[in-house]
């Protein structure tokens, strides 16, 4: 019997892999796309009113090199490691709140339908409602201080990561739980053997998502009584009118988020190397 040819990757076919070198390439060349506009619209000079002036003011789209400068400054005049060091621990601290909640009552939604019928009319409309809404009622509950900001992202995580939970219990195949109940396992050993170690690559993965969520929310958890944190440095750039600063900011957060994810996808890869051998 002759071999079984394979199809050859090809670049615009539907749902068909590409070469990894081939898509290497064309991360890389969006990241120059996207620079190599940036640069044109800063240095590229035309003439005004006999003046010669960038093709975008410097004051809607700082240059890279002024960008740059003020990220330095940042650090060394205010305190921007120290910011990101405090958004961290909040980010950290709410986040664990999230998972200490949700992990165990998606858990038991996803396992019991009687659990589930009862929580989720509450849990469900959560997800719609705009997060800043409750501004003001945190704000009356915890005040401006440090347990407002960590309620505030808690809340922001918590109504997301409650139903992946969930979907993840249930998503678990059905033969798995029956095989375990043939050979005798009880209720909370199949919960504890087979559910949840069979969900938690899919839940894990999902922190992904939520680590995102959490850096979007810490500039609006900060914008309340402003002290410290990346949102308070972004504070200061528009009480001081640098949108230079503001784009450094921006800049760090995402870095930030990027990194943080690559080291989520890690850990999942060495906690869960079984699931990407299957895939």
């Amino acid at each position: 019997m002759p071999p079984i040819k394979r199809a050859k990757p090809r670049l615009f076919g539907v749902r068909s892999n590409i070469q990894e070198g081939t898509g290497r390439l064309l991360g890389a060349a969006s990241v120059v796309l996207v620079l190599s506009a940036w640069c044109t619209c800063s240095y590229v000079t035309v003439t005004r009113n006999g003046e010669s002036v960038p093709l975008v003011s410097h004051f809607f789209l700082p240059a890279p090199d002024q960008v740059l400068k003020s990220l330095v400054y940042l650090v060394y005049e205010k305190g921007l490691l120290n910011a990101i060091g405090t958004s961290t621990v909040r980010i950290l601290k709410a986040f664990g709140l999230s998972i200490a909640v949700a992990l165990p009552l998606g858990i038991a939604m996803g396992t019991f339908q009687a659990v589930n019928r009862f929580f989720d009319p509450i849990v469900a409309p959560l997800r719609y409602l705009p997060i800043t809404a409750f501004i003001p009622l945190l704000i009356l509950w915890f005040g401006i201080d440090e347990s407002q900001k960590i309620a505030f992202l808690f809340l922001g995580t918590v109504v997301f990561l409650l139903p992946v939970v969930v979907d993840a219990i249930k998503a678990v195949p059905e033969e798995l739980l029956q095989t375990a109940f043939t050979l005798g396992a009880t209720k909370f050993q199949v919960i504890r053997t087979v559910l949840i170690p069979a969900a938690m690559p899919q839940i894990f993965d999902s922190f992904r998502v939520m680590n995102a969520i959490a850096w979007t929310y810490i500039i609006l958890a900060e914008i309340v009584n402003p002290q410290n944190g990346i949102g308070y440095i972004l504070q200061l750039a528009s009480q001081h009118t640098k949108p230079e600063w503001s784009f450094a900011g921006i800049l760090v957060v995402g870095i930030i988020g990027i990194c943080t994810d690559i080291a989520i996808r890690m850990v999942n890869r060495l906690l869960f190397n079984w699931r990407e051998a299957d895939v």
